[in-house]
């Protein structure tokens, strides 16, 4: 007799039905809470994989660029004022062991126009430098139209442009001429962007031998670049300033330039992790729009829970029944606001020429969060129908 009067069970099958038939009896209500749950997952996930995809960016590019390159110049002397490299820093710098390359640059007081009709104080922040020949390969930076400089043309009246500088002199391409130091010089090529050493972008450069001889340039480097092997950085960056300038190496800066670009993702990470703060304020306030949709349905459908009630189903069967709602609800949206996430990630890092990056495990925590949100939004309202009495449920109906 006992057995007879038990309470039949809900499989995980049943659950399922149950909650999906009480969602759609309100189609427009669950949209509107869904959304703002998508809305949270969707910022989430999209700044992960935006960040991530920025990252991966700048791995190739580290990759490609190498983390290998030094740069040494000029500190201050003892009394304040900036030292001055002895002119045979980069000579000795190629007698290090593990160095594979040299290059070096010397200001001068020359300026760049693109005629001689210009004042001469309208310089539009490019410099005029003395560059060796093995500058270029050093850096790693190709021309984008004609040559670079070389042991012929480094004696002579020719000039090489920066891609900003260039960009402000109005030029786009080799063949034409400027006015340097009060003559004219041939542009003999226009570089590609410099990504280790953006000082190159906004420079005119000008072979070392034809700065001493046309633009009256001491001899002297103001910057030295290096590199070696992989294995041997932090080594050759412990010996570079004694190397540069054996007499007075404290006042020798030695620089890596990859640690600025390795700093601008730390930035990143860091932008990274206020915007994911703003994503979960917003999926916070979807949960609170799925609590209050699903204590909402439970006033609405105190007359379905009585006659449930009254048919012999349990409080817990009640609970189940709400809590997988709001289950249902929140995983709808959070499968939504995966998609749409996803979506936004890979068009914006399409659009920036980045390699798309969603990690895995942002869409498996993205999920997580949702089934928990949806848990902690529908276990009061699901609490608060269980406790419904049949007989007042019916009544209030």
């Amino acid at each position: 007799m006992r057995d007879a009067l038990a309470p039949a069970r809900l499989g995980a099958g049943d659950v399922v039905r149950v909650g999906l038939g009480g969602l759609r009896a309100r189609p427009a209500r669950v949209v509107l809470s869904a959304l703002g749950i998508a809305i949270g997952i969707a910022t989430m996930v999209a700044v992960i994989g935006i960040s991530s995809s920025s990252k991966e960016d700048l791995l190739r590019r580290l990759d490609r660029l190498g983390t290998n390159l030094l740069t040494a110049k000029p500190g201050d002397t003892l009394f304040g004022e900036t030292a001055e490299l002895p002119e045979t820093a980069p000579e000795m710098v190629r007698r290090i062991g593990p160095v594979t390359a040299v290059g070096a640059t010397g200001a001068t007081d020359a300026t760049v126009r693109r005629t001689d009709r210009i004042p001469d104080e309208v310089t539009q922040g490019i410099s005029v430098q003395a560059a060796t020949t093995g500058l270029l390969g050093t850096l790693g930076v190709e021309t984008a139209s004609g040559r670079g400089i070389d042991a012929g043309t480094g004696r002579y009246p020719g000039v090489v442009l920066g891609s900003e500088a260039a960009r402000r002199l109005g030029l786009d391409r080799a063949g034409g001429q400027v006015w340097i130091g009060g003559r004219w010089f041939v542009v003999l090529g226009v570089l590609r962007p410099a990504e280790l050493a953006p000082e190159i972008d906004r420079s005119a450069l000008v072979g070392w031998d034809a700065a001493e001889r046309y633009l009256g340039f001491g001899g002297h480097p103001t910057t030295i670049y290096e590199r070696s092997t992989d294995a041997s950085v932090n080594d050759v960056r412990d010996v570079l300033a004694r190397t540069v300038n054996p007499e007075h190496p404290e006042e020798v800066e030695v620089s890596r330039p990859s640690d600025a670009l390795e700093a601008k993702a730390a930035a990143a990470g860091a932008f990274t992790g206020l915007l994911l703060g703003l994503g979960a304020v917003a999926l916070l306030v979807g949960g609170v729009g799925v609590a209050n949709t699903m204590v909402i349905s439970v006033l609405e459908r105190r007359r379905e829970i009585g006659l449930r009630r009254s048919l012999g189903a349990t409080r817990g069967q009640v609970r189940v029944q709400f809590l997988a709602e709001s289950l249902l609800l929140s995983a709808f949206g959070g499968a939504a606001g995966v998609v749409l996430g996803a979506a936004v990630t890979t068009g914006f890092a399409l659009w920036k020429g980045w390699p798309p990056v969603v990690p895995a495990w942002a869409l498996g925590g993205a999920l997580a969060a949702t089934l928990a949100i949806g848990t902690v939004a529908g276990l009061y309202p699901a609490m608060r129908a269980a406790r419904l009495p049949p007989t007042a449920a019916l009544a209030a109906a």
